[in-house]
């Protein structure tokens, strides 16, 4: 018999982001080439009609049916700070004020930390979040941050590519681009892209009090296919030659895993395998 609560996001009656949004990137610290590839070419995947289901795009269409329906991303501008300009441990004040520097309307401005830099609270309780602020008097504004965990805590932050700290230590499975810290960067970029567009100013999508909510992805953490539960990630497909788990495609043959996320339509967590 099943005594879990349903999973129940109200709606607070704000604003949200829909229509055309553009996603700003800080690159805060080194990142390979390769490693900024994987992370363009999942927000590049997750508006393209190909390839087939699932796919990162059929994931973010879970989004379409929360309030304000279509929510197209599209990458802006990207800033590069490859010295570290505000040293290497962040705060939340740090934050914005990096991702200050690409703000704008139906804007989320993303900072992303890279491996050796340290952000309060990471690897704590967060390994990435989203808020919003206001700079100067001027309109709220979105931003979002995710940092590399690879070298602090994966984990907590690039499960289930990483063994968990605590509980049972199932085999980790085989990160779909070879980089545990970024496989875990997207499975993170996705959840704050979710929790961004459905509850950007605390007024959207979520359960439970607005300092600590519940949200689209959150609320369903650690699913990832059928048949999930805590430690376990549920059912994914596996990639018969590189034996890396996905449970979406992307353009230019991306492979990814991307985490459940609640459906507004049956109250349930949806994954996409």
């Amino acid at each position: 018999m099943n005594l879990t609560p349903p999973t129940l996001l109200t709606y607070h009656k704000g604003s949200l982001l829909h229509g055309n949004i553009t996603v700003n990137l800080l690159w805060y610290g080194n990142f390979s080439p390769a490693q900024k590839t994987v992370i363009l070419d999942f927000l590049k995947s997750l508006n393209t009609r190909l390839p087939p289901p699932p796919s990162a795009a059929s994931w973010w269409q879970t989004t379409t049916r929360y309030k304000g329906g279509l929510r197209t991303i599209h990458v802006g501008k990207q800033i590069v700070d490859k010295k570290c300009s505000l040293g290497k441990s962040l705060k939340e004040s740090h934050l914005i004020s990096l991702a200050s520097k690409s703000k704008g309307f139906n804007v989320i401005s993303v900072v992303l930390t890279a491996a050796d830099v340290a952000v309060a609270g990471f690897c704590m309780n967060r390994c990435g979040t989203h808020g919003s602020t206001r700079v100067n008097k001027g309109h709220n504004f979105a931003y979002a941050w995710v940092g590399n965990s690879a070298t602090q805590c994966p984990g907590q932050c690039a499960w289930p590519f990483a063994q968990p700290m605590y509980g049972p230590k199932l085999p980790s499975l085989v990160a779909p681009n070879g980089d545990i810290g970024v496989d875990g960067m997207v499975i993170n970029l996705a959840t704050v892209l979710a929790g961004t567009v459905t509850n950007p100013f605390d007024g959207g999508y979520f359960q439970g009090p607005a300092t600590a909510p519940l949200e689209a992805v959150t609320a369903c953490t650690g699913i990832f296919g059928s048949g999930a539960f805590p430690g376990y990630p549920g059912t994914v497909l596996t990639d018969k030659k590189t034996k890396a788990s996905y449970n979406a495609q992307g353009v230019k043959q991306r492979k990814y895993l991307l985490p459940a996320m609640w459906d507004p339509k049956t109250s349930k967590c949806k994954t996409l395998v």
